[in-house]
């Protein structure tokens, strides 16, 4: 019981402190920066939150936050903060049946060709066509 005691004793004293990470459903949100799991260590980011872990990848977005923007994004939808509501090539009215997954998320577009335009593009590439800040703009919205 002694042994039990100061091992809570210590383990109090010893500023233990859990951290913990910001995840929807499915999976941890990743910090944009370091891709490292993200904490809840967050700023104000086109309506939503984006999710850090740490407070030097924040320092570091906010002094330049469009070097980030893609992963910034991205991280917005897949903590579900954004949905998708058109097209994020042309801003037209999304259609069934083209639907393409982009780095886990599913992605629908106007048209095949838009969706030929992602499909072909790998990597920052495609994340870039989909998830830039001109792309979000057209195709997500922030959730209030």
């Amino acid at each position: 019981m002694k042994n039990l005691i100061v091992f809570i004793f210590t383990f109090l004293l010893s500023g233990f402190i859990p951290i913990v990470t910001v995840a929807d459903a499915d999976e941890a949100a990743v910090c944009p920066v370091s891709g490292k799991p993200a904490t809840k260590v967050a700023t104000e980011y086109h309506g939503g939150e984006v999710y850090f872990c740490c407070k030097n990848c924040l320092k570091a977005f906010a002094a330049d936050s469009d070097k980030y923007s893609v992963k910034a994004n991205e991280q917005l939808v897949k903590t579900g903060q954004a949905i998708q509501e058109k097209c994020p090539i042309s801003g037209g009215k999304v259609k069934q049946g083209t639907a393409l997954e982009v780095d886990g998320i599913p992605v629908a577009f106007c048209c095949k060709n838009c969706r030929k335009k992602v499909d072909q593009a790998t990597g920052d590439a495609k994340l870039a066509l989909v998830f830039g800040n001109e792309a979000f703009r057209k195709g997500f919205a922030v959730g209030e």
